[in-house]
């Protein structure tokens, strides 16, 4: 079956990450290359994958990660930082491997309540669903009302919901987190991540029982062909190597799906990410149809 990883990370120490410098994140604080990327993609089996803007909120940044996409044929698409009140995409459009663009992301998750709600980032959020792209949102767990408010409000937006908007997974509830995921599953423009949990739980202790009751959730309220699935690499080296987050979602998949829906699991795995971030990376067999079954919605 083809996997897509549809969320992970490249960035250079130098480059201004300065997030890293949390003294929690030390066993991450290094440079990762597209170079390493390939040899874990290999290892695990993975085919292609979506590069994922890495927290350093600058629109220089996106050049970087084009370039990455352009030299490396794994990297299907590109989802690059923009703040939506002040869009650089004209300047984006213009650099090396801009085909590669399939998306854009501004740290929401940093921001106060009422951030969505604001008339300029709304029209902004218009513009990027105007260009054919996806906006990814990285949002709180308590976000997540307000996000759905977002999504509602603008049904030709596609919206790509990062992390499952990070429940509590460590303290171990489901509520509030799952009424809210709820709202935003009810709008039929979004779709979500099964990636970076492994860092919302107990990053020293965690089983995929732990994760188990979030990603059962998710599959009853978004359904197969809207959820994809992302390692997060390479964040989730805090918890788990690639390789365990990969098996371990396998092994959910396997319990929540069941061994009889090869559609289900051929979706979360290649098909979503094929269709919601547009990927040009053939028709394989195992892709086709769940594309196909959201040509509707994805106008």
């Amino acid at each position: 079956m083809t996997v897509i990883d549809a969320h992970h990370h490249l960035w250079d120490l130098d480059g201004g990450y300065t997030w890293l410098d949390d003294p929690s994140l030390a066993p991450i604080r290094r440079t990762f290359t597209p170079a390493e990327l390939e040899a874990e993609l290999a290892a695990a089996g993975v085919s292609h994958t979506v590069l994922v803007e890495g927290g350093r909120c600058a629109a220089d940044e996106a050049a970087v990660l084009l370039r990455h996409a352009l030299d490396t044929p794994s990297i299907a698409g590109v989802v690059a930082w923009a703040d939506p009140v002040d869009l650089p995409l004209s300047r984006y459009r213009e650099l090396p491997g801009a085909q590669h663009l399939v998306g854009l992301r501004a740290q929401v998750q940093a921001e106060p309540a009422g951030y969505l709600d604001r008339p300029d980032v709304r029209d902004g959020l218009l513009a990027i669903g105007a260009a054919g792209l996806a906006f990814d949102l990285v949002v709180r767990h308590d976000q997540l009302a307000e996000a759905a408010r977002l999504a509602r409000d603008l049904p030709d937006v596609r919206f790509v919901l990062d992390h499952l908007g990070k429940p509590a997974i460590s303290s171990g509830g489901l509520d509030p987190w799952r009424r809210d995921l709820a709202l935003l599953a009810g709008c039929p423009n979004v779709t979500a991540k099964l990636s970076g949990l492994v860092t919302e739980a107990d990053r020293t202790t965690w089983t995929a029982a732990d994760l188990a009751p979030y990603v059962r959730a998710a599959v009853e309220l978004f359904g197969p062909a809207r959820l994809m699935f992302g390692s997060d690499w390479p964040v989730c080296l805090l918890a788990a190597s690639y390789r365990r987050v990969l098996d371990t979602m396998r092994d959910l998949l396997r319990d929540v799906l069941l061994d009889t829906d090869d559609a289900g699991r051929a979706a979360i795995f290649a098909g979503t990410a094929t269709a919601v971030y547009r990927l040009d990376i053939g028709t394989a067999g195992d892709t086709v149809a769940p594309e196909e079954s959201m040509r509707e919605t994805w106008h």
